[in-house]
């Protein structure tokens, strides 16, 4: 029999202005930190963290992220890291930030601190990264022996990100529960290394219950640029909950086609994450046995966040189906996630693309 596991990071701490303590939270885990951040994000915080940090008399190695979380931009880093004697390495920003700052943190055995500047993604969490070529292929999951030191979300920061991240870290927080049940009822193997436990199924389906309740009023508050009890409740879904619930409660289909678009090239490639793992799910619903009223209810969810729903919505309007079998193919590679929650063929996959497509023009066509 499998073993249950469940993993989380050593800390998460949630709120208001929290960045202003970082150096309390990071009170003794070394005095020679790394920090990462793309240029934006060193203008948006970046520069307040490191002034916070060097208050506090922490040597700081301040390092600029290319954008891709790809091999060798984990070398590059890496070699700074170990040239500057760093302990200690902070991402900040998003998913691909937060993913290379795990694996230069592995790669030199520091303790790893996680800034996400939006709640777009469940990466800050997991002791994994997912990792791609330079030219932003996926090419696979790295993971790693322990899960970060600490993850330091500030809500007044993500609710100062744009709107579109929101919504995106939603829809792929949304996967959550939707993939778990699948490899629940498959009895498949997580990305945590064994099977499902009780404490990761409850956490997925929570992850659910308040998204369906409080999303659309976290994606307003982010429009408005403001902290509310809901948006605080999202943020906290889509980082920790969903966080949890993937890694320790298994991913299935969605998150496989999701990799399975980085083999076309096109406008598809500007979606975000979140936008494509949003598609993902409807294309899991289409391979699951459910009724046209439960696909139909993410559907309207997703139409309320702005997110995509058909194959034109993610810049596939006249797809081939030469190339959507391409996609369907990487999504069943031998590796991939999709296995631990169905036995299905990339036929089948591309049959459900199609049917998850066709479903959302017609529940559209319908108001």
């Amino acid at each position: 029999m499998t073993e249950r596991i469940f993993v989380s990071p050593a800390k998460y701490v949630q709120g208001k202005n929290v960045i202003e303590k970082i150096s309390e939270y990071i009170d003794g885990m070394g005095t020679n930190a790394l920090v990462i951040a793309d240029e934006n994000v060193w203008d948006i915080v970046g520069h307040s963290i490191v002034k916070e940090l060097k208050n506090s008399d922490i040597t700081v190695e301040e390092v600029v992220f290319n954008g891709e979380a790809s091999k060798g931009e984990v070398q590059r880093i890496t070699d700074i890291a170990k040239e500057s004697g760093s302990t200690l390495v902070i991402g900040v920003g998003g998913g691909k930030t937060l993913d290379t700052i795990k694996a230069v943190g592995d790669e030199v055995e520091a303790k790893i601190v996680i800034v996400p500047t939006t709640a777009s993604t469940d990466a800050p969490t997991s002791a994994l990264s997912v990792m791609y070529s330079d030219e932003g292929v996926f090419e696979g999951y790295r993971f790693y022996k322990k899960n970060p030191d600490l993850v330091l979300v500030d809500t007044k920061v993500i609710a100062n990100a744009p709107a579109r991240f929101m919504s995106s870290g939603i829809a792929d927080a949304l996967a959550t529960w939707v993939e778990a049940r699948s490899v629940i009822k498959f009895g498949g193997t997580t990305m945590a290394g064994g099977t499902t436990t009780i404490a990761a199924e409850a956490i997925a389906e929570k992850c659910e219950q308040i998204l369906f309740s409080y999303g659309k009023l976290a994606y307003d508050s982010v429009k408005a640029k403001v902290v509310t009890p809901a948006l605080e409740a999202v943020i906290e879904a889509n980082t920790l909950l969903s966080g949890l619930g993937f890694e320790s409660g298994g991913l299935a289909a969605a998150h496989a086609i999701h990799n399975g678009f980085t083999a076309l090239d096109g406008d598809i490639h500007h979606m975000t994450h979140g936008e494509k793992v949003a598609f993902g799910t409807l294309v899991q619903l289409a391979l699951e046995d459910n009724s046209k009223e439960e696909i139909e209810r993410y559907i309207e969810f997703y139409m309320s966040l702005d997110l995509p729903v058909t194959l034109e919505d993610i810049k596939l309007k006249d797809v081939s189906r030469e190339d959507i079998m391409k996609v369907a193919k990487a999504a069943t590679q031998e590796g991939e996630t999709i296995h631990a929650g169905f036995t299905v063929t990339a036929d089948d996959v591309a049959d459900a693309i199609f049917a998850a497509d066709q479903y959302a023009k017609s529940y559209k066509e319908s108001k």
